[in-house]
């Protein structure tokens, strides 16, 4: 870790208090381009946060965006001197074991930041969860399962070699459901992409649809109701707008999913409350943190709308802050896409995830459950903000 911040003073207290919060930009290679409307990426950057506590039990913490401004206002660098500058100052000194007290200390002093919040919030709830000998999972109300089903998203921006991967994932029994990300070509190419690889896979896979924002609300009409007679069982975020969502949902007999619209509870009440999807993506760092994904959860089940366990490409560590999460849901009617350090060509943790017969396994011990590859994570850091190229292996 580059960068490390020590306590002005000592605080007078028995429970434990942060001592130092240090910050890393990691680089790691994907094993293909991964294309979306909004960015092809080649590689992803996590931000990692460490909070070491006085009580000697350190906290890992995560925060990734989706080509890195492409997707929203945050970046991996953005994140890394927003925690280094405004979180850390606010934090050196307080009581570790308030989680939520000390989010609620940031969020007064630190507008927006969400995904940088929610990177923080994993960290301190991984501190707690080590403190305790409980996983995540029990200090946010207890898990209801054990593993989540995973889909794969199909990026590649070519038919056959989608349609390739897809097969190789059924017959490794690692994915049947695949969400292929659209947008980025016409309309018409786009829906017939979307139908040679449905008729490809059968009855075999579900295949759902991405567009990131990418349509108009005519365009939107159209290719919602093509897609529904290509077998597609669910569009995500066809188009930019709240308001658009609400005059597009239930027309056609494919599931609507909001995703970018949802930015915490408030935005997961406007949407409920017009009727303007079928499906929330849940993702962390879009909400805010786990608390706040909590509360969009419960907004979503009281409202009658599905959930599905979203992701920004995280690496291990987001992913299983996500999976903590996901698995305290009394509803996940259409799983998650918790694929993302699949999608990497390099492990930074001493134990790989446990990803087998279409499902990812949420750790059983303490905090996430995982542990960080120093050396691993050493080897692939920044130094300062410039990006790096590493050889691979």
């Amino acid at each position: 870790m580059n960068q490390t911040f020590s306590p002005l003073s000592a605080t007078a207290s028995s429970a434990p208090v942060i001592e130092r919060v240090e910050t890393v930009l990691v680089d790691l290679p994907t094993i293909r381009p991964h294309k979306l409307s909004v960015a092809t990426m080649t590689g992803q950057t996590l931000m990692l946060v460490k909070i070491y506590c006085s009580d000697g039990v350190t906290g890992v913490g995560e925060g990734t965006t989706i080509g890195g401004l492409a997707y929203g206002g945050e970046s991996p660098e953005g994140m890394k001197l927003s925690i280094d500058t405004y979180f850390a100052p606010l934090m050196i000194g307080q009581d570790a074991t308030r989680v939520q007290a000390l989010m609620a200390r940031i969020g007064k002093m630190v507008k927006e930041n969400r995904f940088a919040k929610s990177a923080v919030e994993t960290a301190l709830l991984d501190a707690q969860g080590k403190r305790v000998g409980l996983p995540i999972s029990e200090l946010l109300g207890g898990r209801r399962r054990e593993r989540l089903p995973v889909a794969w998203t199909l990026a590649s921006g070519d038919t056959a070699r989608d349609i390739a991967e897809a097969e190789q994932m059924l017959d490794l029994r690692r994915h049947r459901i695949f969400k292929l990300k659209i947008g980025a070509k016409g309309l018409h190419e786009d829906i017939a992409h979307v139908a040679r690889i449905k008729h490809a896979l059968g009855d075999r896979a579900a295949v759902r649809v991405d567009v990131n924002m990418a349509w108009s609300e005519t365009d939107a009409a159209f290719g919602m109701a093509a897609l529904a007679d290509a077998g597609c069982e669910l569009v995500e975020q066809p188009v930019a707008s709240t308001s658009a969502l609400g005059r597009l949902v239930r027309r056609f007999p494919v599931a609507l999913m909001a995703d970018e619209s949802l930015t915490g509870p408030e935005s997961a009440f406007e949407i409920a409350r017009v009727h303007g999807a079928d499906v929330f993506a849940v993702k962390i760092e879009q909400s805010g943190g786990l608390f706040n994904g909590q509360r969009v959860a419960a907004i979503a089940d009281a409202a009658g709308i599905g959930l599905y366990g979203g992701t920004m490409l995280e690496g291990a560590v987001g992913t299983i802050a996500s999976a903590h999460l996901f698995a305290t849901f009394a509803n996940l009617q259409w799983g998650t896409e918790l694929f993302g350090p699949l999608l990497l060509t390099e492990e930074i943790l001493r134990t790989p995830l446990d990803y087998s017969d279409f499902e990812l396994t949420v750790p059983t011990g303490p905090g996430l459950g995982i542990e960080l590859d120093d050396d691993r994570v050493a080897r692939f850091a920044r130094d300062g903000l410039h990006r790096t190229i590493h050889p691979a292996g």
